[in-house]
């Protein structure tokens, strides 16, 4: 059941993961179920983004709880379900611990248009700062839902983001672009810090020709094109690469 949005989270993960945003067994992406929006598919713990297969996906509710599924769910689940509770604009979320994110965190900065990138995040960045430990409890999820408000990310402090979408494909997008932004913004303090920025009379229309569900899409699919050229996927379809019986419970994120 589901098999095609199981595809969708398992094609997310290998982007992610193609893209530099994977960090062993840690980090996850949920996908809300149309059908019933008080429950999402999720990645198990255990496993890295790019080895979620239709057998070891779970399904969690609002409360966190793992409904369907023989893995383990992440203890970090709350990030998921407090935002899908908070949010219903939003029907996927990522989290994931950056690099040069959490390096940009540590600055105590604002994320500045120092390129394109940032300008999807004009207005600001919030940044969840009330803990720099893992989010594994629904005060914590709230409180960093509270926090995200209603923009695309979030920030965690020393840690790393929770990236939201209306799809799939956009979370990952925002994933993406949060950290080109700050990778691009810490060569510039590097270099002695950004002087110039992208005029403000030109973030509005940079903002139209960035925000579209065709180039998420778009970004996307040849993203995942670039994981097939270049890792073996067909092996990371098979049950007896990732095998549920062979997990363990992990207290990581």
């Amino acid at each position: 059941m589901y098999e095609d949005l199981k595809q969708k989270l398992i094609d997310a993960g290998r982007v992610l993961y193609s893209e530099g945003l994977g960090d062993y067994v840690a980090g996850h992406v949920s996908l809300r179920l149309p059908d019933n929006p008080g429950r999402f598919l999720m990645k198990p713990a255990g496993i890295g983004l790019e080895e979620m297969n239709q057998n070891n996906i779970i399904t969690v509710d609002l409360d966190g709880m793992k409904v369907e599924g023989v893995s383990n769910r992440h203890n970090e689940v709350f990030i998921h379900s407090e935002i899908l509770r908070a949010r219903p604009d939003v029907n996927s979320v990522v989290h994931a611990h950056p690099l040069h994110t959490v390096a940009f965190s540590t600055l105590g900065k604002e994320l500045r248009a120092v390129g394109n990138d940032a300008t999807v995040f004009h207005g600001g960045v919030p940044v969840f700062s009330e803990t720099t430990d893992l989010i594994t409890t629904k005060e914590r999820g709230k409180a960093l839902a509270e926090t995200l408000g209603k923009r695309p990310v979030a920030i965690l402090r020393n840690h790393g983001i929770a990236a939201t979408g209306a799809s799939v494909q956009e979370s990952v997008w925002m994933s993406l672009k949060i950290e080109r932004a700050c990778q691009m913004q810490l060569l510039a303090e590097n270099a002695g810090g950004p002087k110039l920025f992208v005029k403000d009379e030109d973030v509005a229309d940079k903002q139209k020709k960035s925000l579209r569900q065709d180039l998420y899409d778009n970004a996307f699919d040849y993203a995942l094109r670039k994981f097939r050229r270049t890792y073996c996927a067909c092996c990371l379809d098979k049950e007896d690469v990732v095998a549920p019986s062979t997990f363990k419970a992990s207290p990581g994120g």
